[in-house]
């Protein structure tokens, strides 16, 4: 158990860092912007106690925060998605009857896993955008800057499942 933590904590400063050293830098047209690091608050196994789970998703946008000097809209943010997380994965697995322990693309197939994962970013990102913005004034030009956003993130995310998450 002790070993999974580990793996976990490591994912952590992994997503984090390539969040903070990487894909900060990259804001195309002010429309698209990556965020992966919530892929940590994704692949938390399913058992995790919501407590915990709302936490982790408070720390690691408050450590998303910390380097990008946005006091508090990180860590609501995905304070946010932790707590719909659990609903979210009743919503697309059905009540848990297929759901594994491990929400990962390997473990539950790529269909469910993008419908996962888009659920939460598109939740993510508008709370985040829409809080940055603190207005409806511009409502339609933060809607499609959530849209494309939320395209670029999940692509990352998903091509990470390929690529490095692989286990």
């Amino acid at each position: 158990m002790a070993r999974i933590w580990i793996k976990y904590f490591l994912m952590f400063i992994f997503v984090v860092l390539i969040q903070v050293l990487i894909l900060n830098q990259l804001q195309i047209s002010g429309y698209l912007n990556p965020y992966f690091y919530v892929l940590f608050i994704l692949l938390l196994p399913v058992s995790t106690p919501r407590y915990l789970v709302l936490l982790l998703a408070f720390i690691s946008g408050f450590s998303i925060d910390f380097f990008t000097d946005t006091p508090g809209l990180h860590a609501a943010a995905t304070t946010m998605i932790g707590y719909l997380r659990t609903p979210v994965l009743y919503l697309v697995s059905g009540r848990g009857s297929d759901m594994a322990e491990y929400p990962t693309l390997k473990n539950n197939g790529l269909r469910w896993f993008l419908v996962y994962s888009v659920l939460l970013v598109l939740i993510h990102h508008f709370f985040l955008f829409y809080m940055e913005v603190f207005s409806f004034t511009g409502f339609f030009r933060t809607l499609i800057r959530v849209i494309f956003s939320t395209i670029l993130s999940v692509f990352v995310i998903v091509l990470s499942q390929f690529l490095i998450f692989r286990d």
